[in-house]
């Protein structure tokens, strides 16, 4: 039998497996987050302010993908990690084959519920009367993707615990090229607009989706198996308790943009740039804000299957380790994406449209108030992959409730009645400290607990 000593998890340098497990998936995140960029980008050269706005419309419905994507493939990530930590062989396949049907049902589903409902989603998420049917017409395309970005969502993180994160960021990769391609042929040669945009989103989605899929014939560490493909209520709660704050996390993402996007409808209005514009701005400022987020998953994510395995093989300062080291590289990117928010949002918001004075002051704007706390940002995501990857997911919850939930949507609802866009905008920095000071607080006394339980007094691991 394998002993733990065998297993890179367990042996290898801390700095080399971060690096192993963070550079890929990082690399995949952002090519994930680039459909979105690129038919951004593109749109706005291409149709103009109304079409960013209708792309920004649609864009927390893939988040809500991406959501419940996340909650079955990270649960099943932890999980797996965690029993092949303990050489628990059969819990392992059990939940890999478990996590394929459920997977295949939760997309199929997720497609069929967004096109019956389109219309009322677009209207939920503060479409404009002026691009209410563009935003229509690209959200019915990118529904038909749905089910496809959901696999390759969720199959990455489990193809990551297989111990293979480049063939994922392959995948995702092959994806983004595919959407480069098509989209300025079908915007610029095709002249279709969003619907051409969202088009050459959906097919590279089904390309990366099915790559993904293949692969779950050949995994490493862990195989699908005929008799526990059939869904039984234990093994799906241990995956959603230990996904689930994956799966909130993006969900009340989604939530702070569609209450963003509804509060710069209304109080946009009474700036001199108007709702169009604060509504089109806000769009650039999430597709870019989600490349520095990528960055913090990577980080965050990385820490997953080396914490989940250590913790399960009872190497625990390895794990804390692990934990700190992740968090200084996530604090470290926080205050690089801070200075580039701060120092040049004109030039950021220019790459989305050009020579408009009035749209590059709206950035100026919007990104320096927004982004005034992220210099902090980072520690969060670190903070809430470490207490899901150990097996106590309700202070993994903890944070983005406490961030998001708890102070960011109720103190923008106040602090907009009282003072217009800015009061919206100022909201973020605040949930941004405290969200900080909380994971400084909960970390801390776990550890406190960890060394009066004395499991820190062992030689330390992975130097």
């Amino acid at each position: 039998m394998e002993t733990n000593t065998a297993n890179p998890l367990a042996t290898a340098p801390i700095p080399q497996l971060l690096r192993k497990y963070s550079i890929p998936t990082t690399l995949t995140l952002l090519v994930n987050y680039l459909y979105n960029i690129v038919d951004q980008i593109f749109v706005g050269q291409g149709v103009g302010i109304t079409g960013m706005a209708a792309t920004n419309v649609a864009f927390p419905l893939t988040i809500v993908t991406i959501a419940v994507a996340l909650m079955i493939g990270d649960g099943c990530a932890a999980n797996l990690n965690l029993y092949l930590g303990r050489k628990d062989q059969e819990s392992a396949d059990r939940i890999i084959s478990q996590t394929a049907t459920l997977l295949l049902s939760a997309g199929v589903l997720l497609g069929l519920l967004g096109s019956l409902f389109a219309r009322q989603i677009v209207l939920l998420f503060g479409a404009t009367s002026t691009s209410f049917q563009a935003a229509l017409a690209y959200t019915r395309v990118i529904i038909l993707g749905l089910p496809f970005l959901m696999f390759s969502s969720a199959l990455t993180a489990m193809i990551r615990a297989d111990g293979n994160p480049k063939f994922a960021m392959k995948a995702m990769m092959l994806g983004a090229a595919i959407n480069l391609i098509l989209d300025p042929i079908l915007i610029f040669g095709f002249h279709m607009g969003v619907v051409g945009a969202g088009i050459a989103t959906v097919i590279g989605e089904a390309a990366s989706g099915i790559l993904c899929l293949s692969r779950l014939k050949c995994l490493q560490t862990v195989h699908v198996r005929k008799k526990w493909l059939c869904p039984t209520p234990s093994v799906e709660l241990q995956i959603f308790r230990l996904g689930f704050p994956s799966f909130l996390t993006q969900i009340m993402t989604a939530v702070v943009q569609v209450t963003m996007n509804n509060l710069m409808k209304q109080y946009g209005a009474a700036m001199p740039f108007g709702s169009d514009v604060a509504l089109s701005v806000y769009g650039p400022l999430m597709k870019v804000y989600q490349i520095a987020h990528a960055m913090f998953v990577g980080v965050s994510s990385a820490t997953q299957p080396i914490n989940s395995y250590n913790f399960g093989a009872k190497q625990f300062a390895r794990v804390q380790r692990t934990y700190k080291m992740a968090s200084s590289i996530a604090l470290l990117v926080s205050v690089g994406w801070f200075a580039v928010y701060q120092g040049i949002p004109r030039v950021i918001g220019s790459l989305f449209v050009t020579g408009d004075t009035v749209y590059l002051d709206a950035c100026a704007f919007i990104f320096r108030l927004y982004m005034m706390g992220f210099f902090v940002y980072g520690l969060h995501m670190t903070t809430t992959s470490f207490f899901q990857s150990i097996g106590q997911p309700l202070k993994a919850l903890a944070l983005p409730v406490v961030r998001q939930a708890v102070v960011l949507i109720p103190l923008a609802l106040f602090l907009a009645r009282r003072f217009g866009l800015s009061g919206a905008l100022i909201a973020v920095p605040i949930a941004d400290v405290t969200a900080f000071l909380l994971s400084l607080i909960l970390v801390r006394h776990e550890f406190r607990k960890w060394r009066k339980q004395r499991w820190l007094d062992g030689k330390e691991a992975g130097q």
